[in-house]
């Protein structure tokens, strides 16, 4: 089989595993905190569908028992990627919240900026000072 060959066959796969290294590579290589959260999320979305791939059973039916039918698909999969689609959100909403937070404490939301605002000596009078308006 051809380097080609295999590349069309495992097309879907590739990409999932592309869009996952994607994702990966923004959240440890961009300092801000909202790219990285898109980061999470574009891995977090690839990680849902490489889970998902192998569950689909081609000419699988709903698992109800029934003498007409053969092949039956298994619906956990499905179920647990749905609950790790609510966790993905609740923890995307929560980052963005302190995304928000921060901003207002730190005036940015560029992590080398931040922390150089809370190691240096004004730093921590500048986050008990509160946000700035």
């Amino acid at each position: 089989m051809s380097l080609v060959a295999m590349l069309a066959s495992e097309a879907t796969r590739f990409t999932i595993v592309l869009v996952m290294v994607a994702g990966l590579y923004i959240v440890i290589a961009r300092n801000n905190l909202i790219k990285k959260l898109v980061g999470l999320s574009l891995f977090q979305s690839s990680v849902y569908l490489l889970y998902l791939l192998p569950g689909k059973i081609f000419g699988g039916t709903a698992p109800i028992i029934d003498p007409r039918f053969d092949v039956y698909a298994n619906p956990l999969p499905h179920v647990l990627i749905l609950t790790a689609i609510v966790v993905g959100i609740g923890t995307l909403a929560l980052g963005l919240a302190l995304a928000i937070r921060i901003k207002e404490a730190y005036g940015t939301i560029e992590e080398d900026e931040v922390l150089a605002k809370d190691r240096g000596p004004a730093g921590a009078a500048a986050r008990k000072a509160g946000p700035r308006g």
